[in-house]
């Protein structure tokens, strides 16, 4: 569990820590961290913690993607892999994380691997630009159970373009339980009609990110 205790000025460094690393990104202002192989946080700079709103310590060991938004974590832990595996050098991509206290902010992570004199990948780096003024306020953050398995059915039967005969035949309704249900949708989501709904549903992170078709995450099904 992350603790929310700022850090200290006078903190030790861990065993497996790196102090090169916190001097150099501490006076720059940098919000990185340093992975293992296994994406956990070796070290991070002071900013970087801040960012999270969590001290140093509290990062060490953490599995970065256990950072991040469900709708991101799979796709950042993919990229990460293939830097591990030596298909590419770098990736840069647009997520959302999440700070102590279950909000969330926007930004870009920039993430490349560190090579050994033997040309081995050694270490992993994050980066994090944080987007100022994003809309963290509309995402669903932590593991807020909104829907029932046949309202995610449905959700993504209509992000998927589905008509009412087509959503009736693959949740085993009729077309009016079919629009029963979708009227409640409309109602918790506080929108006007299938459009705004699926827009709503994608703003608010219910949907994993980089497949067709369109899935609701677990994390949000009771």
């Amino acid at each position: 569990m992350l603790s929310d205790e700022p850090d200290q000025a006078g903190d030790t460094e861990s065993p497996g820590g790196n102090g090169v690393f916190r001097a150099f990104f501490d006076r720059t202002g940098i919000r990185a961290a340093n992975l293992d192989d296994q994406l956990r946080v070796v070290e991070a700079s002071v900013d970087f913690g801040k960012e999270f709103g969590v001290s140093v310590p509290s990062l060490r060991g953490e599995p970065l993607p256990e950072l991040l938004h469900p709708s991101v974590r799979g796709n950042v832990a993919q990229q990460f892999t293939w830097l591990v595996e030596g298909q590419r050098p770098r990736f840069v991509e647009r997520v959302l994380a999440m700070r102590s206290g279950s909000s969330v902010f926007g930004g870009e992570l920039t993430g490349f691997a560190v090579y050994g004199a033997a040309g081995q990948v050694d270490s992993l780096m994050a980066l994090i630009r944080p987007e100022h003024g994003d809309r963290g306020n509309n995402v669903v953050v932590g593991r807020k159970k909104l829907l029932t398995e046949l309202d995610a059915r449905i959700l993504e039967g209509v992000a998927a373009g589905a008509s009412t005969v087509q959503l009736a035949a693959l949740v085993y309704l009729s077309c009016g339980g079919v629009e029963y249900h979708l009227t409640a949708l409309l109602r918790m989501m506080k929108v006007r009609n299938r459009s705004a709904l699926v827009a709503k549903a994608f703003s608010m992170g219910l949907f994993g990110v980089g497949g067709w078709p369109p899935r609701v995450l677990p994390e949000y099904v009771h």
